[in-house]
């Protein structure tokens, strides 16, 4: 066994009090669950709950992974941002679906949400920009996303003058920055156990309403 993997094998998992996941008592909707569990994360001071990673694919069905931020947990579905000329919005124009993971080391809990992904309106996704902040705003007007860079002199100098543009227009909006929903197809809810007793709790929607399962660990 090579150094590396004794290291990472010798690492203590689902240490300390986890909570305590009663799948009979859950609520019918997914996105009740989840607000309960995101408020637990929130109270237990948890750093960033609200960081997932989103999954997509594009054309080729190459999966391409990342972590960003949740914005919101409407009636719809889970909603995340991005500017369409990047990866994310090249693989939903293409392959409209994604997945999302949460997952809340301290607790040992992690949520999973699967879905076709709808773009907002642009009036809502106008909205969540102009929520960011300066500095995020200034980045995504730079508009080289993912593209080599070669200096990060280069990068600065960019900032630095869309926050002069920002100044100059505090209510510019990028075309391409699109508020995203991805619609929950099914929604699965892990707890972890020191034991290996894991609990996991699967809703899928059929036939206009949620089914629960459970399945093993």
């Amino acid at each position: 066994m090579t150094g590396l993997r004794k290291l990472l094998r010798d690492i203590e998992v689902f240490e300390g009090e986890l909570p305590v996941f009663d799948p009979r008592t859950t609520p019918e909707d997914p996105a009740e669950l989840f607000t309960q569990w995101l408020l637990h994360a929130m109270g237990a001071g948890v750093r960033e709950p609200h960081a997932m990673t989103l999954s997509t694919a594009g054309a080729d069905g190459n999966p391409t992974a990342r972590t960003l931020i949740l914005k919101d947990v409407t009636a719809q579905g889970w909603q995340f941002a991005s500017d369409s000329g990047g990866v994310k919005g090249r693989d939903l124009a293409v392959r409209p679906f994604a997945a999302l993971t949460f997952y809340w080391s301290p607790l040992a809990r992690q949520v999973r949400v699967r879905g076709p992904v709808t773009a907002e309106s642009a009036e809502l996704s106008a909205a969540d920009f102009r929520a960011r902040g300066a500095a995020a705003r200034a980045e995504t007007l730079v508009g080289r996303r993912s593209s080599p860079l070669s200096d990060p002199a280069e990068r600065d100098a960019a900032v630095r003058r869309s926050l002069e543009r920002l100044e100059r227009e505090p209510d510019l909006v990028p075309p391409d920055w699109t508020l995203h929903t991805v619609r929950p197809q099914s929604v699965e809810f892990w707890q972890g156990d020191p034991q290996r007793k894991h609990t996991r709790l699967n809703y899928r929607f059929q036939q206009g309403g949620w089914m629960r399962e459970l399945l093993w660990p």
